[in-house]
C-alpha cells in the first residue's frame, strides 16, 4: 500500500546508499508516479513490468512509452512471477526487452530456474536457454540492461 511504500522510500533517504553504486526499485505500476514524485533523483525507479509494443488494445498493459512519458527510465522484464504465473516464455521476454530497450529504457532482465529446476540440477541449462533467447533482443546495447 502507499503507506508501505511511503514508509520503503523514507528507509532509502535515510541511507547511507554508496555513492558508487546505482540504486533502482522496483514499484507496483500503480504507483509508480508518486513514488517518482518522492524519491531522490539519485535512486532510480523501475515498473515491474511492460508490453511489447507501443500502443494497441492491450488493456491492462502498461507500455514503454507510458512509463517514459512519466519521467522513468527503467523496467523490470521476466521475472520469476511472470514466469511461472503469467507463463511468459523465453520468447515474449524477449520482445519484450528489445522493445523496451528501443524505447529507451533500460532494462533488468530477469533469468533464473525454478526450484523444481534446481532440484533437478537443470539451473545452468535453464539460464543458458533464457540469456541465449536475450541476445538478439539485447544486441549492442548491454550499457542498458542488468542481469538478475
Amino acid at each position: 500500500d502507499k503507506k508501505q511504500v511511503t514508509d520503503i522510500i523514507n528507509t532509502l533517504k535515510k541511507g547511507p546508499l554508496d555513492p558508487n553504486v546505482e540504486v533502482v526499485i522496483g514499484i507496483p505500476a500503480i504507483y509508480l508516479e508518486y513514488v517518482k514524485s518522492i524519491v531522490p533523483e539519485s535512486i532510480g525507479v523501475a515498473a515491474q513490468n511492460c508490453w511489447k509494443v507501443a500502443k494497441g488494445a492491450f488493456t491492462g498493459e502498461i507500455s514503454p512509452a507510458m512509463i517514459k512519458d512519466i519521467g522513468l527510465n527503467w523496467v523490470i522484464l521476466g521475472h520469476s512471477e511472470r514466469r511461472t504465473i503469467f507463463g511468459e516464455k523465453d520468447d515474449l521476454v524477449a520482445e519484450k526487452v528489445a522493445h523496451a530497450l528501443e524505447s529507451g529504457l533500460k532494462v533488468i532482465a530477469c533469468i533464473g530456474e525454478t526450484l523444481e529446476e534446481r532440484e533437478a540440477g537443470k539451473t545452468e541449462e535453464v539460464v543458458f536457454r533464457q540469456t541465449k533467447a536475450l541476445l538478439p533482443a539485447i544486441g549492442n546495447n548491454w550499457g542498458n540492461v542488468v542481469l538478475a
